[in-house]
């Protein structure tokens, strides 16, 4: 395995010299070893981005490969951009050349070159969710498949679950349920519409790359030659797809490096597959893993109770993270009364935390579930504290942008069927639902566009009166808006597509409360295209990003659920709801067992690895789910942190002492073995009473937990605390 020396670089550049200096050895073990697969097992806070950049810059400037021969694939394109700003800096300037993206970017950038081999136009259109959502109904109504039985959303889910295992129709072994025949049928159609349409849906964008280098093994041959340098952000997150797409660019070269952490793997319900981080050295022999486990974040109390925590699980390489920083608050355990007290005691901490100058914006309050933020959205609406909720409505998931676009969409494709349905009749222009019925069935008979199917209907008396006349005028407008194309700066035709086609004046005489905010959105929407250099560029930016970068001037607790908060840091994490029956989520368990378990303590892993000084666990006894209060316990999470590493504890008006429970896994190195609390006196088949579910017979002990088949309410698991013996 060649080793690349990192010395005499200072000449070349000062910056880069600066990081090389401030890599540990892992780290600079990481960058030096550039020759053949590469695992750098990254744990959370241990400076991934640092090694990924340094490498990627070390290549450049050791004059190993050209910019252009090297492939750098992320997650998110903000992880892409900050990268590229780094390898810039690093560098002494931008790497022009270099694939850096998205794996969807990337995708995007070669598909367009080779589309034609896929029967497409390198125009073609990519589809969001919602008009993908779109197309499915359209077929299902066309094929008079049952709507309410077969509801387009879980066929839309099980057609890209599909996709991102790397399933084309043809491919899709024999379906077992009804669901999965229903979506087979439907997939097969949608994917033909897809085609006549020249458009591809977010799923396509690697699935069709992979089908271009499976069957053009020429084409495959040009990009495992030239990209010499494969470099691999967040592996753990990988679908299948991805996976079987890197494996073939890594044919060429053998270079590739692979950074993640198989203890943060927790997408699985979106396609990724842990299995493809931890198979990593059967897929590349010869493969070497470096740990990096020096934790830059978090204190030694926060670590500790992590490592303990997530050392739990069995499907994982194994690391302890560990810190130079000495001191540091201990991970408080807190047990709550109700979900309102719990709202309330984290409100009173955040004001104590303000009152200690602690900046809002390095607060964060982690749930498992959605519905878990409204007791503390209205808490801080009460107290007066300005909050941020993440992953809310995002600004192109607008409808007045949605409807924006599809303008924009249908100007520069004109076979876009489902921008032309969006924008045919808004506003209203008297096209009613039977001229559009007349539309679709043409069009799906002669497997042509909307857009065509309505020009070559205008020659005939399928349409009359005012809806042919409507169609003429739009389709007019249409055709003189793609001629200003070449001769107008996008921005103002932007402007001018909104103004003339009505839509703008719409909201001008809408009299609701929401249209002055549409019309500003309108206004932001054309100040977002200026910064392009063509509307086609914006167009697919969009596609690939949907998210508008807003700055927020004003410091604001953050509310995320733990699935929103991988990748962001705080100085004090609240981590809310920590019970059986809601984490770990009833749902996971059910639908993957153990698996499904060990994701649920990653998640767990995830959130407490968010906070840099402080983390605290909070835990309700009691809980309104779906209005209707529920008896709660501990999480078994709470069991498997170390005592050296917690402060636990009990809030007056709980009715029973927070008594910790003793693991029933393996306990932590750093450990002593937890001491089994005795049985007392409970016996299986013994009669009991419990105030709230009334006289029960115990069925099984667990701990100081037990299960007990009621007379009245039937099997429930409850704290021994809670149960009499019955006289």
């Amino acid at each position: 395995m060649n080793h690349m020396s990192l010395e005499g670089h200072e000449t070349i550049n000062s910056v880069f010299s600066e990081q090389v200096n401030s890599l540990n050895p892992a780290q600079r073990q990481a960058v030096e070893i550039t020759e053949g697969p590469l695992l750098v097992l990254a744990g959370a806070g241990t400076g991934k981005t640092r090694v990924l950049t340094t490498r990627l810059a070390a290549i450049l400037l050791s004059r190993k490969a050209w910019p252009s021969q090297v492939l750098a694939v992320t997650f998110t394109n903000k992880a892409a951009q900050g990268m590229r700003e780094r390898v810039a800096s690093l560098v002494g300037g931008p790497a022009e050349g270099l694939w850096l993206g998205t794996f969807h970017s990337v995708c995007v950038r070669i598909l367009r070159r080779h589309a034609e081999l896929l029967h497409l136009q390198s125009s073609f259109t990519i589809l969001d969710a919602d008009d993908q959502l779109r197309l499915i109904k359209q077929i299902i109504k066309a094929e008079e498949i049952d709507e309410k039985k077969f509801p387009p959303r879980v066929l839309a889910s099980i057609i890209s679950r599909w996709k991102d295992r790397a399933l084309m129709p043809e491919k899709v072994s024999a379906p077992g349920s009804d669901f999965e025949k229903a979506a087979l049928h439907v997939y097969g159609l949608y994917q033909n519409r897809l085609k006549v349409l020249n458009a591809v849906d977010f799923g396509d964008l690697i699935l069709l790359c992979l089908k271009l280098f499976m069957e053009h093994s020429d084409v495959l041959a040009q990009y495992t030659t030239q990209f010499r340098y494969i470099l691999v952000d967040e592996y753990q997150d990988t679908n299948v797809a991805q996976y079987l797409w890197l494996r073939l660019l890594a044919q060429g070269s053998g270079n590739i490096c692979c950074v993640g952490d198989d203890d943060q793997s927790i997408y699985r319900w979106r396609g990724a597959e842990v299995g493809n981080i931890l198979r990593f050295e059967k897929d590349f022999p010869g493969a070497i893993i470096i740990r990096l486990e020096q934790n830059y974040r978090s204190n030694a109390h926060i670590l500790g109770a992590a490592s303990c925590l997530i050392a739990q699980n069995e499907s994982r390489f194994g690391k302890t993270l560990w810190t130079e920083q000495t001191g540091g608050e201990k991970v408080r355990v807190q047990g709550l009364w109700d979900g309102e007290e719990e709202a309330r005691f984290v409100g009173d901490e955040v004001e104590t935390l303000q009152r200690k100058n602690q900046s809002l914006n390095e607060i964060a309050i982690l749930v498992r579930a959605g519905f878990q933020t409204r007791e503390f959205e209205e808490r801080f609406i009460t107290l007066g504290v300005p909050y941020r909720v993440i992953g809310g409505p995002r600004f192109y998931e607008r409808l007045e942008i949605r409807d924006a676009l599809a303008y924009m969409r249908i100007v520069v494709q004109p076979n876009d069927s489902l921008a032309f349905e969006r924008i045919v009749n808004t506003p209203k222009r008297g096209i009613g639902t039977s001229t559009l019925q007349t539309l679709h069935q043409y069009a799906r008979y002669e497997e042509i566009s909307l857009t065509e199917a309505t020009l070559r209907l205008m020659e005939t008396d399928e349409l009359r009166g005012k809806a042919k006349a409507a169609l003429e005028g739009i389709l007019f407008d249409i055709g003189r808006w793609r001629k200003q194309l070449e001769t107008t700066p996008h921005g103002e035709l932007a402007r001018i597509i909104l103004d003339e086609s009505g839509y703008t004046a719409m909201w001008q005489t809408d009299k609701s409360p929401e249209a002055p905010g549409r019309l500003e959105n309108l206004k932001e929407f054309v100040n977002a295209i200026d910064e392009f250099e063509s509307l086609p560029t914006f167009l697919e930016h969009v596609s690939l990003v949907m998210e508008n970068a807003t700055g927020m001037g004003t410091e604001m607790v953050n509310i995320m659920t733990l699935h929103s908060a991988k990748g962001l840091e705080f100085d004090t994490v609240f981590l809310a709801g920590w019970e059986e029956g809601l984490f770990p989520h009833p749902r996971a368990l059910g639908e993957g067992g153990s698996a499904s378990l060990e994701e649920e303590r990653r998640l767990a892993y995830v959130g407490l690895t968010r906070a840099r000084k402080q983390a605290i666990i909070t835990f309700a006894a009691n809980r309104r789910v779906h209005n209707q209060w529920q008896s709660s316990l501990p999480s078994r999470f709470t069991d498997e942190l170390p005592l050296d590493h917690t402060e636990r504890i009990n809030v007056g008006g709980l009715t029973h002492p927070f008594i910790r429970r003793p693991s029933m896994s393996q306990p932590c190195a750093s450990e002593a073995p937890a001491q089994p609390l005795k049985k007392k006196d409970f016996q299986i088949r013994q009669r009991v009473f419990h105030i709230k579910f009334g006289y029960g017979l115990v069925i099984a002990l667990e701990g100081d937990k037990l299960e007990i088949d009621f007379d009245h309410t039937g099997v429930k698991k409850v704290m021994k605390n809670f149960v009499e013996k019955a006289e």
